[in-house]
């Protein structure tokens, strides 16, 4: 019996100490396509993606620069993807923030070896440049419960400071309960001040994130646009659901626009995580919803993404957890305990 799913693949912050030799632990077995990635690093004068991968010793410092994260977080999701059981039938592909880079190539818009180069020279220019930084803050509480008020709030907030002298700021990421916010120093340290401490770890800055997202990134863009030629990307084999939550549908796809898209408002303009999943949900009502890995923790925000569009009836922390618990749903395949119900 078939079972549909929607993949779901990550992005930035993903790969981190627990994943180091992710790629070699479970595909040994795809080093030569991993090959082909490690020759488009040394043609850059780069380190290669299984040298990393295959390291001794993990350091936050240079495993959360872009230039190393992208590549090894796209390498290790897309052959997730690759590792499917048969009895999946994948019936549509997104993703979160880079994690849309992957999608075109899970999709079939970008071959594995183009999907790389995308990746990689997004990752290495945003590291190159590093405008700005990022942070997260939820506006829901522990349980999960939607508070539209507190977002409303928290995002007029995010406006007014926006407005101050030499101060920019925005929403990166709509992720689930979580608002991911983008600017520069000044602007990140206004919401810090702010806003309280919540959850114990709350407003988190993410290293060597830049301003994702936002018009800081416009000269990252227009530098990828200039490398990256509309001629990589051709038609999906499957739907995808970009960070507004439109579907691009194979043998419909202006391909000129998806580049546009992606090398354009995809980096300048918010990501609607949330939107992308409960568009996901509504229009293919999926059997699973399937986090590629590295990490798991993307799963947190697919789930939130899903109660606050009550799919299935789910409101909070709790009925999620009913549900998942009954029938599992949601699989994070950088889960151990979850990976088997992935990949048979």
């Amino acid at each position: 019996m078939t079972r549909t799913a929607v993949v779901i693949c990550p992005g930035r912050g993903t790969y981190n100490k627990p994943e180091l030799g992710y790629l070699h632990q479970y595909h040994a077995d795809r080093m030569s396509q991993f090959h082909s990635f490690d020759e488009i690093r040394a043609e850059a004068g780069q380190e290669t993606v299984t040298a990393l991968d295959g390291a001794g010793r993990f350091s936050v410092g240079k495993y959360s620069r872009g230039d190393v994260a992208s590549p090894l977080i796209y390498a290790a999701s897309l052959a997730d993807a690759q590792a499917l059981a048969k009895d999946i039938e994948v019936v549509a592909v997104t993703g979160n923030s880079m994690g849309w880079y992957i999608a075109l190539a899970v999709a079939g818009a970008l071959t594995p070896e183009n999907g790389f180069r995308v990746v990689n020279a997004m990752g290495t220019l945003m590291q190159k440049q590093l405008i700005g930084g990022q942070l997260v803050y939820p506006f829901v509480d522990e349980e999960w419960s939607n508070d539209v008020a507190r977002k409303s709030a928290l995002l007029d907030a995010v406006a007014r400071i926006n407005t101050l002298k030499d101060h920019t700021l925005a929403l990166s990421i709509d992720l689930g309960g979580m608002l991911v916010l983008a600017g520069n120093e000044a602007g990140l340290n206004a919401f810090e001040t702010a806003n309280p401490v919540v959850q114990d770890r709350f407003p988190l800055r993410l290293a060597n994130h830049a301003a994702f997202h936002t018009a800081l990134q416009a000269p990252v863009a227009a530098e990828g646009r200039a490398l990256l030629g509309a001629d990589l990307f051709g038609q999906p084999e499957r739907p995808m659901i970009d960070g507004r939550g439109k579907i691009w549908w194979p043998g419909a796809t202006d391909t000129g626009a998806l580049w546009e898209y992606t090398l354009g408002h995809q980096v300048t303009e918010t990501y609607d995580f949330t939107h992308a999943i409960q568009t996901a949900a509504r229009e293919f009502a999926p059997d699973l919803f399937i986090v590629t890995g590295p990490g798991a923790t993307l799963g947190g925000a697919v789930a939130q993404s899903l109660t606050l569009g009550n799919w299935r009836g789910m409101t909070d922390k709790m009925s999620f957890q009913s549900l998942q618990e009954a029938d599992p749903f949601l699989i994070a395949m950088g889960r151990a305990d979850q990976r088997a119900l992935a990949t048979g």
